[in-house]
């Protein structure tokens, strides 16, 4: 059945919390390497859940699914090694929290009920609140209850939005199962004015917990202030969740023909997000804020490409999958830098190329990737967008886009090149164990495989997805 992908995971994090630290290592590891086999199997296979009314296999779930898993997978092996030489207060708390976090996480890619996701997402929160205070220090402290009262009142916000959803298909007369299977096939007979009402309080709702703008302000303390394998899991995967929850809400709009409604706020948002991501980024001072800071930035390059439509979709589905890759990457790396330089500041680093050469090389190739420089994907996925955006003639939109795009490298450039060549300071080797940077290079050379050949079912289930919202060539 569908279900034990998300149901396995969260029996394994239960145990985790009672057992000694060398069992519990392992066994986020093999849980790591079950949940991608059985991920493989439900993309190959895609079997009927046990309760279809409240999941479903979707295209755009077994998207977000894959990447889940291999991230996991991968960022579970790089944990490993972390945990040596790391100071992780209550380890067995840290790995149950990720294993819960891991569950719920899946539980939002194949929920298909409205009120399920909601409780899904919802429920990320809760899991990932302790990774946020693993250090237990004072600034954790205030980033961890940040991120939980602005989630809450951003999830509050998206369930008033679902309970909007309802009274749409109350005033339409419509009797349908409150899915958004169900409403995609109804949504013409939906009353129009309480369903552009619901988007909105969606988009605010799910917007907060994936980073857009005004409603980003817990994020860049939750990134900075978590353990970087945390930190790669919130900025690579749980940010996809919460899109995900905004996509099926647009593809009811879509399909109820009040699609440029819905696009045209996407546009907006995005645009705000990354342009306040450039804002920051300028000026920032913390190599893992300022990570954080490109995490908003992207969130609104993908938001953007979707209410682009068109082959702008395509394009904000790639930046979703390679921005996960080299994210993570990019945050893993980080935990590296914090253990050699013992400092979050970007003046405090330097002469990495020399100090961590195997860091350097996972940093380097980040910083070239989410900067959208070919051949990585994000830059076949903001091409594709502003394509998208002369095609449907919106120049000026295109025009600011391109312009915080070069705003935002500009100062990412300025911090890499002092990270990496810039400072005097000690310049002495430390050890880099193999565990602690192979994770990092295999997530960007499966972006650099994805750039030069994408499997066909891929491609076909990218396909599917975008075709949902009015995307494609």
């Amino acid at each position: 059945m569908v279900e034990i992908i998300f149901i396995a995971p969260f029996v394994t994090g239960a145990i985790a919390f009672f057992i000694p630290k060398e069992a519990g290592r392992p066994l986020l590891v093999l849980t790591g390497i079950a949940h991608l086999l059985l991920s493989l199997f439900l993309w190959i296979f895609q079997p009927e859940p046990l309760f279809p009314g409240y999941f479903a296999v979707t295209p755009e779930g077994l998207l977000s699914l894959i990447v889940i898993s291999l991230l996991f997978f991968l960022i579970s092996i790089y944990t490993t090694g972390y945990l040596d030489v790391a100071d992780i207060r209550s380890e067995n708390i840290f790995i149950g929290s990720m294993l819960l976090f891991l569950s719920t996480m899946t539980m939002v890619t194949l929920s298909d009920h409205i009120m399920v996701l909601w409780i899904a997402i919802e429920a990320t929160t809760l899991a990932s609140t302790p990774l946020i205070y693993t250090h237990r220090s004072q600034k954790s402290l205030e980033a961890t209850w940040k991120y939980v009262l602005v989630c809450s009142v951003g999830i509050a916000m998206a369930l008033l939005g679902s309970v909007l959803i309802t009274l749409a298909m109350d005033v339409g007369n419509v009797d349908a199962p409150l899915s958004f299977s169900g409403l995609t096939g109804v949504a013409k007979d939906l009353d129009p004015v309480w369903l552009k009402a619901a988007f909105v309080f969606i988009l605010v709702g799910y917007g907060t917990k994936m980073g857009l703008t005004p409603m980003h302000t817990w994020l860049p303390d939750a990134h900075s202030e978590a353990p970087s394998p945390a930190s790669a899991l919130l900025s690579g995967v749980l940010l996809n969740c919460a899109y995900l929850g905004i996509f099926k809400t647009h593809k009811v709009m879509y399909a109820a023909g009040l699609g440029d409604f819905s696009s045209t706020i996407l546009m907006v948002f995005g645009l705000m997000s990354i342009l306040a991501a450039a804002t920051f980024i300028l000026r920032q001072t913390e190599y893992k804020r300022l990570l954080a800071y490109s995490s908003i930035e992207n969130m609104g390059i993908i938001a953007f490409g979707t209410g682009i439509g068109g082959l702008g979709v395509y394009g904000a589905i790639l930046c979703l999958i390679h921005h996960s890759l080299i994210k993570s990457s990019l945050f893993l790396t980080s935990g590296n830098i914090l253990l050699g330089y013992g400092s979050h500041l970007i003046e405090d680093t330097g002469s990495l190329i020399r100090r961590m050469p195997r860091t350097f090389v996972a940093f380097f190739g980040g910083f070239v990737g989410i900067s959208g420089f070919p051949p990585f994907g994000i830059f076949l996925g903001e091409f594709f967008i502003i394509t998208a955006a002369f095609r449907a003639g919106h120049y000026v939109w295109a025009g600011i886009f391109i312009l915080t795009l070069c705003v935002v490298f500009a100062g990412f450039a300025n911090h890499a090149m002092r990270i990496s060549f810039g400072g005097a300071g000690e310049t002495a080797q430390m050890e880099e164990k193999p565990a602690m940077f192979w994770p990092q290079y295999a997530l960007l050379l499966t972006s650099l495989l994805l750039c030069f050949w994408i499997p066909d079912s891929l491609y076909q289930m990218i396909f599917n997805a975008v075709s949902a919202v009015g995307g494609g060539f």
